[in-house]
């Protein structure tokens, strides 16, 4: 089978990346950020960074309908970016610990249901 066809190739599945700057100033604003944090992990988003986490999507239909569910899980305040790429894209990225280059993780199989 041709891999540009393919069901699963690099360039029709997505990586969906959620960058945040929520203010933590407030017993409240703490709660609402711990929230957010909470439901993106719930939706099968790992934590790439502190404030930026990512999810490997099969499709961009996949990656449509978890960027529509953090945007339901926005919190009042703070700075939130949601940003789709394709998983190409995502494998050109180049990741250091200080000044040695480690190997970028890759995604696990998710399993599919009809």
């Amino acid at each position: 089978m041709d891999e540009k066809f393919s069901r699963l190739n690099q360039y029709r599945s997505m990586w969906v990346l959620v960058f945040f700057d929520l203010p933590t100033e407030t017993r409240v604003e703490r709660k609402a950020a711990a929230r957010f944090r909470k439901d993106l992990l719930d939706d099968g988003f790992g934590m790439f960074q502190f404030s930026i986490y990512t999810r490997f999507c099969a499709s961009r239909e996949n990656a449509d309908v978890h960027t529509k569910r953090t945007k339901r899980n926005l919190p009042k305040k703070g700075k939130v970016c949601i940003m789709q790429i394709t998983d190409k894209q995502f494998g050109m990225i180049e990741l250091f610990h200080g000044r040695k280059e480690t190997a970028p993780e890759t995604p696990t199989q998710q399993l599919e249901l009809f």
